[in-house]
């Protein structure tokens, strides 16, 4: 169905469990800073990675019809645990019954649009939640673009906690930095690539650099989720036109504002001022 020009432009909105999606709006942002864009982390309730996938269905719900009542007409889910377990059910259920002119964004399939050019001998890793890994949407998605491309998985469910808690870049971290990296390692030691398949896992980059060999590339979704949302905007004016452009950025938590002010520093290099909301359970999805 075609987009209604005619509707209210609003801002981009960006969706994460908790703290990881600012590593994607803060590459979208520096890519495309003329959009306004809300930011909303629901770190009441984080981590998904570990919860079940009607919860989390009910929970990325909840948010979605938030960021719709803030007049956001585009909303990315810059969470992997939820693009993979909520955002197709979302996109097929959900959307044409309330609103078919919004649209959902994922990042899982740019990121595995973008892998094949940056692998050279064709055996990549991802390394994600539980509930990523178990969902098996990254092999899917590989499968159907990149069939030759070998894939091995690694579920990290310390990783996004050591994040949140800011003890990235601790001796504490370490241990379960090498852990999961010697077990991606042994099931097959030809990757060349890895995918961090979360978007906390970047703040974790130079931990991980230092227990893997350095012909490994290591990818970080930011950058090409950015890239993917540019080339999608040139593709579909449509919606482009009914995103407002002031420039103006947004961040919301389920959680502590103070708390979220601090660490999202870690994350954006900046201060910011952060207001706490309510997502309510009479949104769940039926």
């Amino acid at each position: 169905m075609a987009i209604n020009t005619n509707l209210k432009p609003g801002p981009i909105g960006v969706f994460d469990s908790g703290y990881g999606g600012l590593t994607i709006l803060s590459e979208i942002k520096e890519l495309m800073p003329q959009y306004d864009y809300i930011y909303l982390g629901d770190n009441a309730r984080a981590p998904y990675g570990n919860k079940s996938y009607d919860l989390i269905c009910d929970f990325t719900l909840q948010a979605v019809k938030w960021f719709f009542a803030q007049g956001c007409q585009l909303v990315i889910i810059a969470c992997n645990t939820a693009s993979a377990k909520a955002l197709r059910r979302l996109q097929q259920q959900y959307l044409p019954t309330i609103d078919p002119h919004k649209r959902l964004l994922g990042v899982i399939r740019p990121t595995a649009i973008a892998i094949a050019s940056l692998s050279k001998n064709g055996h990549v890793a991802v390394l994600g939640t539980e509930a990523t890994i178990k969902s098996k949407l990254y092999e899917e998605e590989m499968n159907n673009l990149h069939p030759h491309l070998k894939l091995t998985s690694e579920a990290c469910p310390m990783w996004v906690p050591l994040v949140e808690n800011l003890e990235y870049d601790k001796p504490g971290a370490d241990y379960f930095v090498k852990q999961h990296l010697t077990k991606i390692l042994e099931k097959d030691n030809k990757i060349d690539t890895i995918i961090l398949g979360c978007t906390h896992y970047p703040l974790l980059l130079k931990k991980i650099k230092q227990y893997i060999p350095d012909n490994i590339t290591v990818i970080s979704q930011g950058k090409y989720i950015a890239e993917s949302l540019k080339d999608y905007m040139n593709r579909h004016p449509e919606m482009d036109s009914i995103c407002s452009k002031n420039g103006k950025r947004l961040y919301y938590t389920t959680d502590s504002a103070e708390k979220f002010k601090d660490i999202a520093s870690a994350f954006l290099k900046e201060t910011i001022e952060v207001e706490k909301i309510k997502l309510g359970k009479d949104d769940e999805l039926v």
